[in-house]
């Protein structure tokens, strides 16, 4: 005889806001043409579709032009890595991939496709994606846990001609470097005076601290749940190696509270919590970003009374740093040139562009763009493609 479930009690799911709104998905497939009769059956499909099937197979390049991929972009992920969930695997985290193509769609005109693939070793993923990629004319890697997260982009921007872009890495990077940039305007000093402390080095920490070495921070340590990463420091992978070797000028060692002294900037994406006592020994003018959700490094509140500027990843503070300002954007700008990849130079270029809406209005409690700031998704699709053609990696 079967056992009885645990549970005695139905949940009702109805009780909670949320599940009625993800119902049936979030997403569907419309036609962009009508088929009101025969005639247009026989151009969209058989016989007229054989047309351009045999055009695009004499020159493949047609398919940009005549089919979809130009314009939509697979939103891949395998579950390892999902918001603040973790590794709760593909099926579960295809409301979060499907809200992904929604803010695509919402917030730049962008289509996607939220894929969710049940395979998590990396040649598995590399060769899937690479199987896929005929299909669409970009790929956004998303909650794939780290470090695997690196080589699998790394191996496919290699193998593909179209963009590869981990937002969890980059959209994350971009979006803190705009922040800081205008953060530093605010206080009057230039990044390269700066001396920043990054807490936590998986993909989003590892990515902040490379944008903020290529925009001239003038320094920046980096720790990991066993503290601070330098160069000769046992059991480092090789991400972490490659830090060492360019982060740490200092040569700093123990714990992200000890690094904090005197610092300029503090920069959290490690779920972990920093105590006030650590804030107030930070450097005049400071400049905290406590970026971990849902539960910040340091409250804001906290934080404000020691730090002149402080963000952080939440809608229900000043500051928010939202991937959304920068990957709907960064593919609209990548596409509409048809650019091969998306290079570190389109990533400033995008990052530039977020700090310079800020303009005039600048002030501690605005040193980024809202996200429903309608000026957001065009400047940033204007820079990127204006850069992918200074770069040379446009097609048209």
């Amino acid at each position: 005889m079967a056992a009885e479930p645990n549970s005695t009690e139905p949940h009702s799911y109805d009780d909670d806001p949320a599940f009625p709104l993800h119902r049936g998905g979030k997403l569907e497939v419309r036609s962009t043409i009508p088929v009101r009769n025969a005639d247009d059956l026989s151009l969209a499909y058989t016989p007229g579709v054989a047309r351009v099937c045999m055009a695009i197979a004499e020159r493949p390049e047609l398919a940009y032009e005549y089919t979809w991929t130009s314009k939509v972009v697979a939103v891949v992920t395998d579950g390892t890595a999902v918001l603040g969930l973790g590794d709760i695997g593909p099926a579960a985290s295809m409301p979060v991939m499907e809200g992904k193509s929604l803010l695509f769609k919402e917030f730049a005109g962008v289509d996607s496709v939220p894929i969710a693939l049940a395979c998590t070793g990396v040649d598995e993923i590399v060769e899937t994606v690479i199987r896929l990629a005929p299909s669409f004319g970009g790929i956004n890697l998303e909650d794939i846990s780290a470090p695997r997260c690196f080589e699998i982009e790394d191996r496919l921007r290699a193998a593909l001609d179209i963009p590869v872009f981990h937002d969890d890495q980059h959209g994350t990077a971009i979006v803190a470097l705009a922040a800081l940039k205008n953060a530093a305007r605010l206080t009057g000093r230039p990044l390269s005076d700066l001396r920043a402390v990054v807490a936590g080095a998986g993909a989003s920490g590892v990515a902040v601290t490379r944008m903020l070495l290529n925009a001239g921070i003038g320094d920046i340590a980096v720790s990991d749940s066993k503290g601070l990463i330098y160069q000769g420091r046992d059991g480092l992978n090789p991400i972490k190696e490659a830090l060492a070797a360019d982060t740490n000028k200092a040569g700093l060692k123990g714990s992200t509270e000890e690094a904090l002294r005197g610092a300029d900037v503090f920069i959290g994406l490690s779920g972990s919590t920093v105590q006030e006592s650590c804030i107030a020994t930070m450097a005049d003018d400071a400049i905290v970003f406590a970026l971990s959700n849902p539960t910040p490094e340091v409250q804001p509140d906290v934080a404000r009374r020691h730090a002149r500027v402080v963000a952080t990843g939440r809608s229900d503070y000043p500051n928010q740093i939202n991937n959304v300002l920068a990957f709907p954007g960064i593919f609209k700008g990548a596409l509409q040139v048809r650019a091969h990849t998306i290079t570190e130079g389109m990533k400033l270029a995008a990052a530039d562009a977020l700090a310079a809406i800020v303009g005039d209005d600048l002030s501690a409690d605005y040193v980024i763009p809202g996200p429903f700031d309608e000026r957001v998704a065009p400047a940033v699709t204007a820079a990127v493609a204006e850069q992918a053609r200074v770069e040379g990696v446009n097609r048209i």
